[in-house]
């Protein structure tokens, strides 16, 4: 029986004892041995050794030969082999994809992958780091972490398995919305400080800078801080009465009107500081944090105040130029009795909304009810557009805070329709087949990451005291 031999690459050839004596004879050229019989000799010997097999891989045949070479006459050969051999094997590696990806992002030549996230300079060395860590995580995954059908269907277009350059090769997970409220109320342990309650909206703001860079550098996604301007009223409070209590201390005039005048103006000062600080942070993955605010159904006027402040430092823009900032992603929900219609308590930040938004884009317009009616519950969506399911813990309360989701993989709809050509019943069964696929993609990444966590579960999370993310609620 005459095997089969398995390539570097995955292709199977027919074997052929000719290939093997062609490779020693150029060996035996550059170290000078002129007995072509030897090297006929050592060629059928190899050959065989591997007969009666049906497969064999091409490294296996290498050695054998080399095997042979060192217990023969001409040691010079089998240095000589060994060196051709390895001087193969290195003109390989650099005309191999992972060496082709690596050389595109130092020379800065493969656009593609220097274009592929608006997020990432690629210029910035940091950044570049992360790209290069990207494409050997990318070449790892394909090679050892993901089965040949998913890879394939991947590299075909059938599906698209997303960020494969953090996941599965690392035990991140996508997209979240951060637990700021028990971070902020409980306190936490962020690198070598423990971080207290703040006492003020400044503070507060500041700290959760600190918090969206330190998640953004562990996951891969967006994060999400669902109804800030609830969340954070506290620290309003905490402001007012600190300005009211310096101005009954030095005896202000209308201590309660001084108390409101510097409450507003430090909130807004705090809501563009953290509007400057988004959008100069750079990450441990090189690139701007994608964050995205919820706000708009809180009453009190706590809240009404952090609404404006985020829509007027919004609408303000950043720096001289008044350039409109990237970030954060504002999101304003909208609810019937709430703020949707004339007299309406919060009309008035409806419509300031709607000015921001004509003026800058954002913030997006999210209809309470509707989300209600679509997903089970209220809540932001996660970075741009994954909404969580309702999850309820073991008191029967809704959790939405701190869950996250693991990964996306995509169906190519356009291509199982085109296909199909038309008929109906093939297209369904294409549908259901992939969506097969698409599954076992996505079991891939909670598979190996849960794996990875039982290896770490000795190790702190990088938030803690606090946890950053429910770890049996994703």
């Amino acid at each position: 029986m005459t095997p089969h031999v398995m390539k570097r690459d995955g292709c199977k050839v027919p074997f052929k004892s000719e290939r093997i004596k062609e490779a020693i004879l150029r060996a035996a050229k550059a170290a000078e041995v002129d007995d072509a019989d030897y090297c006929a000799t050592v060629a059928a010997v190899v050959s065989e050794q591997m007969q009666g097999r049906n497969q064999v891989d091409i490294n296996e045949i290498q050695t054998a030969v080399e095997n042979q070479l060192m217990s023969g006459p001409y040691k010079q050969l089998a240095r000589a082999y060994i060196e051709y051999r390895h001087d193969r094997d290195i003109e390989r590696e650099k005309r191999g994809r992972l060496n082709q990806e690596i050389r595109g992002l130092v020379e800065q030549t493969n656009a593609s992958l220097l274009n592929e996230n608006a997020n990432k300079d690629s210029k910035v060395i940091p950044t570049q780091r992360d790209l290069l860590a990207g494409i050997v995580a990318k070449h790892y995954a394909r090679q050892h972490l993901l089965p040949r059908d998913v890879v394939q269907a991947h590299e075909r277009g059938d599906i698209h398995y997303h960020d494969l350059d953090y996941s599965p090769f690392f035990p991140m997970f996508n997209c979240m919305l951060i637990d700021l409220k028990g971070m902020l109320t409980q306190g936490f342990k962020m690198g070598n400080a423990e971080i207290e309650p703040p006492k003020s909206i400044s503070t507060a703001t500041a700290v959760t800078a600190q918090i969206i860079a330190q998640v953004a550098s562990h996951i891969y996604g967006g994060t999400t801080i669902n109804r800030i301007d609830e969340v954070l009223a506290p620290f309003v409070t905490a402001s007012y009465n600190k300005h009211r209590k310096t101005a009954e201390e030095w005896s202000i005039p209308d201590a309660e009107g001084y108390a409101n005048s510097r409450t507003i103006k430090e909130c807004y000062d705090a809501f563009q500081s953290l509007e400057y600080e988004v959008n100069t942070l750079h990450t441990a993955n090189g690139q701007t944090p994608f964050v995205t605010f919820g706000f708009g159904l809180g009453t009190s006027w706590e809240s009404r105040l952090i609404q404006e402040s985020i829509l007027r430092n919004r609408i303000a823009g950043l720096g001289k130029n008044r350039k409109t900032a990237v970030f954060p992603k504002l999101v304003f929900a909208i609810r019937d009795g709430l703020n949707h219609k004339k007299g309406d308590p919060n009309y008035d930040i409806k419509q300031l909304a709607l000015e921001c938004a004509s003026k800058r884009m954002y913030p997006d317009i999210l209809n309470y009810d509707q989300v209600v009616k679509v997903t089970g519950s209220f809540k932001t969506p996660m970075g741009c557009r994954s909404f969580l399911g309702v999850w309820e813990n073991e008191n029967g309360e809704q959790i939405h805070d701190g869950r996250n989701n693991l990964g996306v993989i995509s169906l190519n709809l356009p291509r199982i329709a085109l296909e199909a050509k038309g008929d109906e019943a093939t297209f369904w069964k294409l549908l259901d087949e992939r969506l097969v696929l698409a599954r076992k993609a996505l079991m891939t990444r909670s598979v190996y990451r849960s794996s990875r966590r039982r290896e770490s579960a000795r190790r702190p999370d990088p938030l803690y005291g606090r946890c950053l993310w429910r770890t049996s609620e994703c």
